[in-house]
């Protein structure tokens, strides 16, 4: 599916269950990863995940499409847009839009720890992922010096 595909169908579904026009564009994004769409409040944009529509189908990309247009329209609206607030949880059920979306891929990526920081004092030990200043902080346990080692492989 392409762009010019997809905004013809955010169009579409937007005046059949919303019964308002969208007047903004609608694009794929595939740097998005952890989520399926996101609806940008000082554009009026709304990106979508490419990776839905080809893991899961034009079904979830629907779904997707209508949790994005809920943000769209209240916002337009000046009504509560955001996930916790009565109108979004409400339009939501009426078009049958989903509250969350589906994991793609393997999901985030998970880093080994590389780095673990030692107390002097105690023995403490602090697994790190990223490498770290350790003069700069003391041990949580007895406020005593940290020392910083790479752990092997």
């Amino acid at each position: 599916m392409t762009d010019t595909e997809l905004q013809k169908l955010v169009e579409q579904i937007s005046s059949q269950f919303f019964a308002k026009p969208f007047r903004h564009r609608a694009r794929f994004n595939s740097r998005l990863r952890t989520t399926g769409g996101r609806y940008l409040l000082r554009s009026h944009d709304i990106e979508l995940n490419p990776k839905h529509l080809e893991e899961h189908g034009e079904a979830e990309l629907v779904a997707i499409i209508k949790h994005e247009l809920c943000h769209y329209h209240l916002h337009l609206e000046k009504k509560g847009y955001r996930h916790a607030d009565q109108d979004f949880r409400w339009l939501l059920a009426q078009v049958g839009g989903s509250r969350y979306c589906q994991q793609v891929g393997t999901g985030r990526t998970v880093l080994p720890y590389r780095y673990e920081l030692v107390c002097r004092a105690c023995g403490m030990t602090y697994k790190r992922k990223r490498k770290m200043d350790p003069s700069r902080y003391r041990c949580g346990r007895c406020r005593g010096g940290l020392e910083l080692r790479e752990l092997k492989k």
